[in-house]
């Protein structure tokens, strides 16, 4: 059974894009999601099917149809999962470097989402659909470190409403190319698909959606930098499209940067998160300590 959802526009939103609008006010959809759910005419307005860029006017109501998740094809496999913390609602886990995060071409087996559904069995929100259940915010296969994952549906809403409002809190740190002239800055520039290259992503003001990081330099190494950064938007690839736009690549990163020899991929580490407990309302906090390939970068860069 679907779940269907109604939504009436006032005079404050007259003029807005359907596919942005419904997704600021629908917490468990992205824009991304719901320009889907508009191809397969799973939106209507005033009863009519619509196109994602229609401007809304006041008095239009809008029909969110979000369909039934179907059935996992994913199978539950005993890999073993670094979990930081877990209650009924939620875990955060440290993900290792080289883990894919959920299930896609090439990758069908080994994925986080398969260690989970062996670990959590049908105890994972179902929010994200089949291919992600329980995965809240995700971080790249080559980038190590904390994500949290929703038990429930209840948790799911809860931690995504946090990530929609700036108020969940990720750290990374990266080592970066180049020298930095300033100690610490702020990257506002908005991110969307690349126009020839579809599995990139870029700075464009064209289908995008505004992005910020903010940076500060730990430590300099001549040519390189240790620094750490605070998201205030989570978009796919943020701080390795930020920083290469910046022209400060993440060091290894073989999309947007270039390979560093000695390892695979970019250095880049998920270090800390804070949020507000979905079902307790505590604020909760954790941290990761740097793992080892990270380390071994910074030691590398020490004798260069």
């Amino acid at each position: 059974m679907s779940d269907k959802l109604t939504l009436t526009v006032n005079e404050n939103n007259s003029g807005s894009r359907v596919d942005k609008y419904i997704s600021d006010n629908i917490a468990e959809l992205t824009r991304s999601a719901v320009q889907g759910l508009i191809e397969k005419g799973n939106v209507l307005i005033n009863g009519d099917q619509t196109s994602k860029n229609y401007k809304l006017r006041s008095g239009d109501c809008i029909t969110v149809d979000i369909p039934e998740p179907q059935l996992l094809d994913a199978q539950p496999e005993d890999i073993p999962l670094d979990i930081v913390y877990e209650d009924d609602d939620l875990l955060v886990v440290n993900k290792p470097k080289g883990m894919v995060v959920h299930p896609a071409h090439g990758n069908p087996t080994g994925t986080l989402v398969n260690a989970l559904l062996h670990h959590c069995g049908d105890s994972l929100s179902g929010i994200n659909g089949v291919i992600r259940p329980g995965i809240v915010h995700r971080i790249d296969k080559n980038t190590s470190g904390l994500l949290i994952v929703a038990k429930n549906d209840r948790a799911h809403l809860g931690l995504a409403a946090q990530i929609k409002e700036h108020s969940f809190t990720r750290e990374y740190e990266a080592v970066a190319v180049g020298y930095f002239k300033k100690s610490d800055g702020t990257i506002d520039a908005p991110i969307g698909r690349h126009k020839t290259d579809r599995k990139k992503m870029c700075v464009t003001p064209e289908n995008s959606r505004n992005a910020v990081t903010h940076y500060s330099v730990m430590k300099q190494y001549g040519g390189y930098a240790h620094i750490r950064l605070r998201l205030e938007t989570g978009r796919t690839h943020q701080i390795r499209v930020h920083l290469a736009y910046i022209g400060h690549p993440v060091l290894g990163d073989d999309v947007y940067g270039k390979p560093f020899k000695g390892i695979e991929g970019q250095c880049l580490h998920a270090r800390k998160i804070g949020f507000v407990h979905p079902a307790t309302g505590e604020y909760m906090e954790f941290s990761s300590e740097l793992p080892e390939y990270f380390q071994a970068v910074l030691r590398k860069l020490e004798k260069m």
